[in-house]
């Protein structure tokens, strides 16, 4: 790919911005704005919550939006706990498909360095597993977003650079940020991720040292989410489910063709296994061990 410079301010961008509490279903949205009220997060209680609220395709000069929309958000009493992230989707219109590997090849190389730099709380690690050089390789010989998606739990499938964003909707996907709603550390954050989009896509070399890849980009050195510590119980609950979850991929498999198990949780009748399907959709099934061996009690309807 010939290496093209852009202004960084130009390229089109969106967050996804995860919290919990507040009253999703009633705040009121500027235009093109999307409250996905299907996609919940976790509260200190264990109990769903939130939502996630993102914007239309817009550019540094629309950000004031981001700060209006923050204050309705919070106005609400909504707020980010340890189990929100912020995601930056950055438009690639300038490069196009053929850029692909060059961005790759830059996930391979910055990625711990934009981890670190963002502050990756522990917790969120799982939805943001490193690219590796086995998806570099697939994507030569064989170029899709089937590449570039990570096998295993559908926490896993989206990288912390999730370059298959570019096959749903024509972006780069930065997903290492933690969640917040704090104006300032959320511009901070989709200012780093348009300018490190712009420098690989222009063919620069950079720093892997954490601040000093900031420095280079201009981007801020600091004023990123903090990470926040889950609680115990949560700690406790995925290590669980990463026991369980070699156990239960087999019959995951036959109930559900491809299935990836989503989640494993405690019901008082049973274990609850969400099984995600190829497509997306998922099933929810209750399950028993008797001495036997697991039982498929039901599937869960919704």
């Amino acid at each position: 790919m010939r290496p093209i410079a852009a202004d960084w301010k130009e390229l089109r961008f969106g967050v996804e911005i995860e919290f919990v509490g507040g009253n999703p279903e009633h705040v009121e949205l500027l235009p093109g704005w999307i409250m996905s009220l299907d996609e919940r997060q976790i509260d200190d209680t264990g109990a769903e919550s939130g939502s996630e609220l993102k914007p239309p395709p817009i550019q540094w000069e629309d950000r004031e939006q981001i700060r209006e929309m923050l204050a309705r958000l919070q106005a609400t009493g909504a707020d980010a706990n340890w189990s929100c992230g912020l995601h930056v989707h950055v438009g690639l219109d300038p490069w196009g498909e053929e850029a692909i590997p060059r961005f790759i090849e830059a996930a391979l190389l910055y990625q711990e360095a934009a981890r670190n730099l963002l502050n990756t709380s522990e917790a969120r690690l799982q939805f943001c597993p490193p690219v590796t050089r086995e998806m570099y390789d697939r994507f030569r010989s064989d170029p899709g977003s089937d590449a570039l998606y990570r096998k295993g739990r559908p926490q896993s499938h989206r990288c912390g650079m999730n370059l298959a964003a570019w096959y749903d909707i024509g972006t780069v996907e930065i997903r290492y940020a933690n969640g917040s709603l704090d104006y300032n550390e959320v511009i901070n954050t989709v200012e780093f991720c348009l300018r490190f989009v712009e420098a690989i896509g222009a063919g620069r070399t950079l720093s892997a040292d954490p601040r000093q890849l900031a420095i280079e980009l201009g981007a801020p050195a600091g004023g990123y989410p903090q990470p926040k510590p889950a609680p115990q119980w949560y700690r406790e609950r995925m290590w669980l489910e990463d026991a369980l979850v070699p156990v239960l991929v087999p019959l995951a498999r036959r109930l559900v063709q491809d299935g990836e198990i989503l989640s494993i949780l405690p019901r008082p009748e049973g274990i609850l296994v969400a099984i995600e399907d190829a497509n997306g959709d998922l099933f929810k099934h209750l399950l028993h061990l008797p001495s036997t061996g697991w039982e498929a009690v039901r599937l869960l309807q919704e």
